[in-house]
């Protein structure tokens, strides 16, 4: 007896998957209950997240929810927002034109672009004002989330996109995008992906979600031997009155069947009906049985599997088969039809029959799908190069007759499919135009594809392609982080403008090719700078003058030669203002604000980045914005800014700034902005003390630097790292970090960069006694000679400083730091340098010139406390109680000391590694005298329980009711700050509720105690 081609051999239950399936109801309770997330399903192809999420779908619809979903396919990581498209125009496919109006509402104008066939713009009604590219993409975004929140207002929404291992990086954007706001709606996210099969733009994507730990992620294993073995017996029991199989499932044929298999459901299913079809599993006297493994073939692949239940069908269903197979995984009804030129009865009859042979299954009335992608592979595989390459220049000619009139949402497949025809001008003129759609919606991977197919049929066409399609192929390759075909592309561009004589585009070649090799190599940057230069000034474009102006000056500021680069600036601000073109004039402040900046002029660099904030904001140029915005927080005071005059901008606003930089640079999924805004966020909060904070972002930041190859956030990232651990004293790790750094500076060629690392690297090479390295270290990176001017100049010099304390030359010591004070911008007789004066002031206690450092050390202290410098407050209290205790001034010296132990205890407890903080404090602890006697400040703590001065702050301002923001607010530091320090307090007490904390503080009396 044969086994009927329409019965299915598909497990009817699902095995192996009881704590996913779990997880997934909770999940789905949860999200309608307002509590929104995004979960991942992955594994290798056939490991069941398909029917893991079809489980899901089940259980949402009977809690409820609306479904939303779509599939991304092979074709579309060159469609740009294709698996949103199918999504919507699933969701509407039901719907008038009235209805979708409707229910799209003020959102229609936004996503009119998107969808024109769906919501056709009316003559009538004015377009929305042009934004620029990223600003649009921008828009877009927004609209399509509050589409989608919106509808999760009314009803609880499963939204299921699968197969992201194909999608578009512009989709990846928007569900990142969606993923940062659905967590306090009733929305779950449910995406699927191949983990085997991860581009570049996924990696990326699934890396955000990790960092920001917006999804969970359930990794799908293959099935033990016992599950598969699980599996058969319930295919098998499907039909109880004739499945008798137990007896079949030992043995030989369990072991054959999970070593070819390797346990994945699909190839499960897919070998034991192409095993069954073939005979060597039958039905006999009323049972299944099996042939002798050496008597039956088990077909090594799908492929031959495939090629088994195709042998079945009828010629008609293969001419359908192969068709679809070329045209993609998803197929829609009309398209086939137009192919194959059936009636519509005629064409479900045909379908029905490859649905019955499990090689096709219907997703609505108007598509159907290959039952999985392997499947349509392996039909695929079985037809000559021949064949498909005239059923693809079938299919692209059909796309172009039934699409004429919207043939703009169809440019990815008319690329593809004449392409893959060997159609060479059809391939060139769609390639080009749906790389530079791509490019227009941010896909650069989709661009590099189509752009590739471009030049490639120009080839074919003996052509030579224009210098502007290497440009956007190698801008592209640029934004994906390929340096080398970045690079490649580029040189091929400025070759053939050059042989055009097309100066302006020879010119740009030249400007992409120096902001290409800046990452890399300052050499190679500057002299592409020089020549776009030389060429600019004999374009008469005034405008291309003042661009290049302000690339070269850009890198005359990393180069060291601050005055060339503010010279350049200030040109090119000329030049923009006399053109009245505000764009430039912004980009121009927002670098002369760097270039002050760096120059050492931080009062000059927040008032370059405050008018360009205003012209940027006006303006809506979010990724300048986000420069100027952390330029602007690094002006307040960093760990490279402590020989300077920081401007006058508190703690809380100052990081507002780096947030709101931060904020955006998320927003527009910009991920070089976001590790530069991180990696300066390390470097204020540290200085500032807020060292958990600090550690967290600069660690993020440099995994994004590293993630994306970007060479000198790479090296910033180690920088802040290594300034960080310095800090702490945790030296080992410093060094590393350093010497990290200073090698890619190195590299690159940044004397910028050498300099300010260097000025960090030689006083951990001097706390660790090694005076010979730092000395080295300090002659190679800055002449005796040198001038005070830039950052990294004035930190070496600072660096000089200490290595002449440590040498016991306390006279060249004062020197230093009295023409580092002299030639600090912005110093008055009423300001202090912090650690400038504790250097001074340590100087003049070796020169016992104790009434004058006291003096000095006294104006640090107080200008150290005005900032919340507290790192630095504790050693210059160490430094007061060492002069103190020189003095024979033992209850003065005592009370310093006491001081520093205070703010020690205090930046050690925010640490949230108990080893780390007993590692600085073991190591701070060994900087004070050995002799001290009880205090005052130490007789208090212990009053109090063990709780340090701050605490005590806090306990009494959480007895007058105020919250973790206000306590925040009032004490100058972070939330993250006051929570650490609550989660202490409820330790050291061994309470359990902030309700305690305020009860012991009014019992104590601290509640009216001023803070």
């Amino acid at each position: 007896m044969q086994v009927p081609i329409d019965l299915p051999i598909v497990c009817p239950i699902v095995i192996g998957r009881t704590a996913e399936l779990t997880a997934l109801h909770l999940l789905l309770e949860r999200a309608k209950s307002v509590t929104g997330q995004v979960v991942l399903l992955s594994g290798e192809a056939g490991i069941g997240k398909s029917r893991l999420a079809a489980e899901a779908k089940t259980d949402a619809t009977a809690q409820g929810f609306l479904l939303l979903q779509s599939q991304c396919f092979p074709t579309d990581r060159s469609c740009p927002c294709a698996p949103l498209l199918e999504l919507l125009r699933s969701h509407f496919a039901t719907s008038s034109p009235e209805q979708v109006a409707t229910e799209m509402g003020s959102l229609a104008p936004a996503l009119s672009p998107l969808l024109p066939d769906l919501l056709p713009r009316p003559s009538d009604l004015p377009p929305l004002p042009p934004l620029a590219p990223e600003h649009e993409k921008r828009r877009l975004f927004a609209a399509l989330a509050h589409l989608f929140l919106r509808q999760a207002t009314k009803q609880a929404v499963l939204l299921i996109v699968e197969d992201l291992h194909w999608s578009d990086e512009t989709s990846l954007d928007f569900l990142h995008f969606l993923a940062r706001r659905c967590a306090a709606s009733p929305l779950l996210v449910l995406l699927t992906y191949r983990s085997d099969e991860v581009h570049p733009s996924l990696s990326h994507f699934l890396a955000q979600l990790d960092r920001e730990r917006l999804a969970q992620e359930f990794a799908l294993a293959p099935l033990t031997q016992s599950e598969v073995s699980t599996m058969l017996s319930a295919i098998f029991a499907l039909r109880r009155a004739v499945f008798t199989a137990h007896p079949l499932l030992q043995g030989d044929l369990l072991d054959a069947m999970y070593s070819i298999t390797e346990g994945n459901p699909f190839l499960i299913e897919e070998l034991l009906k192409s095993l069954i079809e073939a005979g060597d599993i039958f039905y006999e006297h009323g049972h299944w049985q099996r042939k002798e493994l050496g008597e039956w073939h088990i077909p090594r692949s799908v492929q031959n599997a495939v090629e088994l239940r195709t042998a079945q069908l009828s010629e008609g269903a293969r001419q359908v088969l192969n068709l679809a197979a070329v045209a993609g995984r998803h197929f829609d009804f009309a398209l086939l039809q137009a192919l194959i030129q059936h009636d519509e009865a005629q064409l479900l009859r045909l379908l029905k029959e490859l649905i019955a042979a499990q090689l096709v299954v219907e997703e609505s009335a108007e598509q159907f799908a290959f039952r999985h992608a392997l499947t349509r592979q392996a039909v695929s595989a079985q037809l000559l190069v021949r064949e498909r390459r005239a059923l693809h220049r079938t299919i692209a000619e059909t796309f172009e007759r039934l699409y004429a009139s919207s043939v703009e949402a169809h440019l990815a497949d008319l690329s593809f499919h004449f392409s893959l025809a060997g159609a060479w001008e059809k391939a060139l003129e769609y390639g080009q135009r749906a790389g530079e759609q791509a490019q227009a919606l941010y896909a650069p991977q989709a661009a590099t594809l189509h752009f590739t197919r471009a030049l490639a049929a120009a080839g074919h066409l003996s052509l030579t392609p224009p210098a502007s399609l290497y440009r956007a192929r190698g801008l592209a390759y640029e934004t994906l982080g390929d340096f080398e075909r970045a690079r490649a592309d580029q040189q091929t561009a400025l070759q053939l403008a050059h042989d055009a004589s097309d100066r302006h585009a020879e010119w740009q070649a030249l400007l992409d090719l120096g902001l290409l090799w800046a990452g890399r190599d300052y050499a190679q940057s500057g002299d592409y700078y020089q020549r776009a230069l030389i060429l600019a000034r004999t374009m008469d474009d005034p405008a291309a003058l003042a661009h290049s102006l302000n690339r070269l000056g850009n890198w005359y500021l990393n180069v060291e030669q601050p005055q060339e680069a503010l010279h350049c600036h200030q040109e090119a601000l000329a030049t923009f203002q006399a053109l009245s073109d505000r764009r430039g004039k912004a980009a121009t402040l927002d670098l002369l604000g760097m270039a002050s900046f760096l120059s050492g002029d931080l009062i000059q660099g927040t008032t370059s980045c405050q008018q360009a904030i205003v012209l940027l904001r006006e303006l809506d140029d979010r990724q300048r914005l986000i420069s100027s915005l952390v330029t602007l927080m690094m002006c307040g005071g960093v760990y490279e800014t402590e020989t300077l005059v920081p401007a006058a901008v508190g703690f809380v606003d100052s990081l507002h700034f780096g947030e709101q930089a931060l904020k955006i640079a998320g927003e527009i999924g910009s991920r070089s902005d976001e590790a530069h805004t991180l990696i300066q966020m390390a470097m204020y909060l540290g200085p500032h003390g807020e060292y958990a904070q600090a550690l967290e972002v600069a660690q993020r930041g440099l995994a994004i630097a590293e993630e994306i190859e970007h060479r000198q956030w790479m090296t910033a990232g180690h920088r802040a790292l290594g300034a960080l651990y310095l800090d702490l004293l945790a030296l080992s790790e410093a060094q590393q970090h350093l010497e990290q750094a200073l090698a890619l500076a190195q590299e690159v060629g940044s004397w910028n960069w050498i300099r300010i690392i260097s000025g960090f690297l030689a006083p951990t090479y001097l706390l660790q006694h090694d005076e010979a390295s730092a000395d080295s270290l300090l002659t190679a990176a800055l002449e005796p000679d040198a001038v005070m001017q830039t950052l990294g100049q004035r930190l070496v010099w600072a660096a000089r400083a200490g290595l002449a304390l440590a040498r016991d030359d306390p006279h060249l010591a004062l020197h230093i730091t009295d023409q580092l004070l002299a030639s600090a911008v912005g110093l008055s007789s009423e300001s202090s340098i912090p650690r400038l004066a504790k250097l001074r002031g340590e100087a003049l206690i070796k020169l016992k010139q104790a009434a004058e450092a006291e003096t000095i050390l006294q104006d640090a202290r107080t200008t150290a406390l005005k900032h919340g410098l507290r790192p630095l407050l504790w050693r210059i209290c160490l430094t007061q109680g060492k002069l103190a205790h020189a003095q024979r001034r033992y209850e003065e010296a005592e009370r310093h000391f006491a001081e520093a132990q205070e703010l020690l205890e205090d930046l050690a407890s925010s640490l949230p590694d108990q080893t780390f903080h007993q590692h600085f404090l073991h190591h701070a602890q060994a900087l004070f005298p050995r002799t001290r006697q009880p205090s005052a400040h130490r007789l208090a703590k212990k009053i109090f329980e063990g709780l340090t001065e701050r605490e005590r702050a806090v306990a009494a301002l959480i007895a007058r009711g105020k919250s973790n923001r206000e306590i925040a607010d009032e004490l100058g530091v972070t939330p993250g700050t006051i929570q650490t320090h609550v989660s202490s307090i409820l330790s050291k007490l061994h309470f359990s509720s902030r309700t305690q904390i305020a009860v012991w503080a009014m019992e104590k009396g601290l509640a009216n105690e001023a803070v």
